[in-house]
């Protein structure tokens, strides 16, 4: 068991992903974790799955965080102020101002509160999909309001070193306007663009490829929680959804007259826009690294893909990302694997030596 730099007992309230997750994590470094839910059902799942236990009257713990909807959250975290007038109190709402705003205007004593945020999450919810894995790797902000010393603050940042995250200072108003940049409005854009498949053709829609899957992966998302999180956060995403709005138009005007040369140039400039745009996206684990990829052509029966997995493995070599893609009807599939650039021809070499087929 790897020492944890926390001490003393966390307790989590919400035992959805998130707080299944942080529970998790924390468990396998040995803390005391106590878990609280509305749901009575959830809470004996968390626990089972060995994310923690349940309450006792003689808990005291040292940090609280609060894992509930972004609609509750500042009603959750007076009351464990109030109940644990010791603890320093946190929350992981995808939004930082609103919570923050509502505590001061009740009175709350926002000298044990810090807000923060793990970028870190699946498209499915609740207890049973907590991984003590989530946070390797993935930012972690913390929305300091300057009203925290120091030393109460520095259990938060344990905290988050502890589940392997990557701590992120930021104010609330900078944390809300990053996230609608980059979380919010494109959970906007891929359920608009997936609604277009509501009503599609069948025949258009089997000849979905990667491209749309990506797209459209994070539309699966539960539409309660999204109203409740835009809501919170209107402003900054409205502002990137009108600048959006301009693109598209741009982008349309120029598709009216594709043969001008103006428009082709527009077209140009804004697709070459796109490409260093997403090249500024950080990689695996926060790094700015750019993968090399090979494209494996997969047998559709069973144990190829993980005789392919073993066999990456075998070959010493570290699989950075993957991607999959399957044709309704077709007997092979198409394995995109990413690796270092360094390692791209070996383990071209290694595969087809032992008999796969690379495309390309």
């Amino acid at each position: 068991m790897v020492e944890s730099r926390l001490t003393g007992q966390v307790r989590v309230v919400g035992v959805g992903l998130l707080g299944t997750s942080i529970g998790l994590g924390l468990r396998a470094r040995g803390v005391d974790v106590i878990l609280a839910d509305a749901s009575p059902t959830n809470l004996s799942i968390a626990i089972d799955y060995g994310a923690g236990r349940g309450s006792l009257a003689d808990d005291a713990p040292r940090i609280i965080v609060v894992c509930v909807p972004p609609d509750v959250t500042a009603q959750i975290i007076a009351a464990e102020l109030l109940a644990y007038p010791d603890a320093l109190v946190t929350d992981v709402a995808s939004v930082k101002l609103a919570p923050l705003e509502e505590l001061r205007a009740s009175g709350a004593d926002i000298s044990r509160y810090i807000g923060s945020h793990p970028l870190a999450g699946r498209e499915r919810g609740g207890p049973l999909s907590g991984r003590a894995d989530l946070f390797l790797g993935r930012p972690w902000v913390v929305a300091d309001h300057g009203g925290v010393s120091y030393q109460r603050a520095a259990l938060l940042d344990d905290l988050i070193l502890d589940l392997g995250a990557t701590l992120v200072e930021m104010s609330p108003e900078q944390h809300d306007s990053s996230v609608a940049l980059v979380s919010h409005v494109p959970q906007v854009i891929s359920s608009v663009m997936a609604r277009r498949l509501s009503d599609a053709p069948e025949a258009a829609v089997n000849l979905a490829g990667q491209g749309l899957r990506d797209v459209t992966r994070i539309a699966a998302s539960d539409p309660e929680l999204w109203v409740q999180i835009l809501g919170a956060n209107s402003g900054p995403v409205v502002d990137v959804l009108r600048e959006f709005r301009a693109d598209l138009d741009r982008f349309i005007e120029a598709l009216e007259h594709p043969s001008q040369g103006s428009s082709r140039r527009r077209i140009n400039e804004e697709l070459a826009g796109g490409n260093t745009g997403v090249a500024r996206i950080p990689g695996k684990h926060g790094l700015d690294r750019r993968y090399s990829s090979l494209v494996v052509m997969v047998d559709d029966k069973p144990g190829e893909l993980a005789r392919l997995f073993m066999e990456i493995g075998e070959a010493n070599v570290n699989l950075e990302d993957l991607r999959l893609e399957h044709s309704p009807g077709a007997q092979i599939g198409l394995a995109e694997i990413s690796v270092l650039p360094e390692v791209v021809q070996r383990l071209t070499d290694e595969l087809s030596q032992r008999g796969w087929r690379i495309a390309g």
